[in-house]
């Protein structure tokens, strides 16, 4: 049986929504992030057409530094970069999160371009 949707707080409006840039990019490199407060990686990504940026995420549980290189992840990258770990985070790549599991990155099934939109 389906479980229920719980309260996720106001909903947003369809415009608001349209402002949330999602893109796939690559993973260019994958780091330790020593700095971080909880365990996490330092990723370079290649968005293609909107350049490369960075981010820290936490996602060393489920992942291994050389098995991110070249994986493909979506990502929202029109977010203000914000200080994580001593690092500049510019976007903020996406996951699931199960409650028994690390975070689960989410990707495309096939690869496409860098910068590629999602909607």
């Amino acid at each position: 049986m389906a479980e229920p949707l719980r309260d996720a707080g106001a909903a947003m409006s369809f415009e608001d929504f349209l402002r949330v840039d999602l893109r796939v990019g690559t993973v260019l490199s994958a780091e330790p992030n020593a700095n971080a407060k909880k365990p996490a990686y330092i990723l370079k990504l290649d968005f293609g057409v909107l350049g490369r940026m960075t981010t820290s995420a936490p996602i060393s549980d489920g992942y291994a530094p050389a098995e991110l290189v070249g994986r493909q992840v979506i990502a929202v990258v029109n977010l203000p970069s914000r200080l994580v770990g001593g690092i500049a985070s510019e976007v903020q790549v996406l996951g699931a999160t199960p409650p028994d599991a690390g975070v689960v990155l989410l990707r495309p099934d096939y690869p496409v371009a860098n910068g590629t939109r999602i909607g």
